[in-house]
């Protein structure tokens, strides 16, 4: 069961204030009957709400693919630097009070999700689920064969943690070196201290998969979609 209010609300029918007007005017109906008080009681899925002519669709939660752009911190509130939620344009998502699912470094871009499903989020970052992270990323040495042996065993941290075994692809080879990596687990600037622990440094990267959902390359940094339903089932079936 939800509050009236809260349901008009969340789906966008302005805040609290215009809710309360609009019942006050009574233009809202539940199962065909003039409710005028927002602290009534309705079950989405039984219960019929209409506004007017307008019959009301509740969806109770949101999953959106962000691109994230560098400059922007994985968080919902910050006083001091722009979060990913403050790239949400629309009220009728801010009103859901999402979050990000896991979080990218400030200077990492890519694929981020966006929901308020707690569940949903845990599903795809608890160490326990052991989902794929897939990365590009342009690193300042020359990447070798010795390189993917040791991420593919598992290399030492700074802390003495050791990484659980790593995908490494070489794209490029040089002074500079263009590489993709997928990793199982999530540790705090894991992929920066990975390539540190061989010597090397990472000086862009960016999250293009996880499981089996790439990044729409159609997304320009800062812009995000709502997951398709073919999405959502490579997130939840994995």
């Amino acid at each position: 069961m939800i509050r009236l209010d809260k349901l008009l609300a969340n789906m966008g029918y302005g805040s609290r204030k215009d809710v309360k007007l609009l019942l006050k005017k009574g233009f809202v109906k539940i199962n065909g009957s003039l409710v005028k008080d927002g602290a009534a009681k309705v079950e989405p899925s039984r219960d019929e709400v209409v506004i007017g002519d307008e019959v009301v669709t509740y969806k109770p939660n949101i999953y959106f693919m962000l691109n994230k752009p560098k400059g922007v911190i994985s968080a919902t509130e910050d006083d001091e630097h722009k979060t990913v939620i403050d790239l949400l344009s629309a009220d009728e998502i801010r009103i859901y009070e999402p979050f990000p699912v896991g979080r990218l470094d400030k200077d990492t871009e890519g694929l981020l999700l966006i929901t308020n499903d707690g569940n949903f989020s845990h599903s795809l970052m608890s160490p326990r689920k052991h989902v794929e992270k897939t990365y590009i990323a342009k690193i300042k040495g020359k990447v070798t064969e010795e390189d993917i042996e040791a991420f593919a065993k598992g290399v030492k941290l700074e802390d003495g943690y050791v990484t659980k075994p790593a995908d490494l692809t070489i794209l490029e080879a040089g002074s500079y070196s263009q590489i993709s990596l997928t990793i199982t687990e999530g540790k705090f600037h894991q992929v920066k201290r990975m390539f540190i622990a061989v010597g090397k440094e990472v000086v862009d990267l960016k999250r293009i998969k996880i499981g089996k959902l790439e990044l729409d390359q159609t997304l320009k940094p800062g812009a995000y979609r709502e997951l398709t339903g073919q999405e959502m089932e490579w997130l939840i079936e994995r």
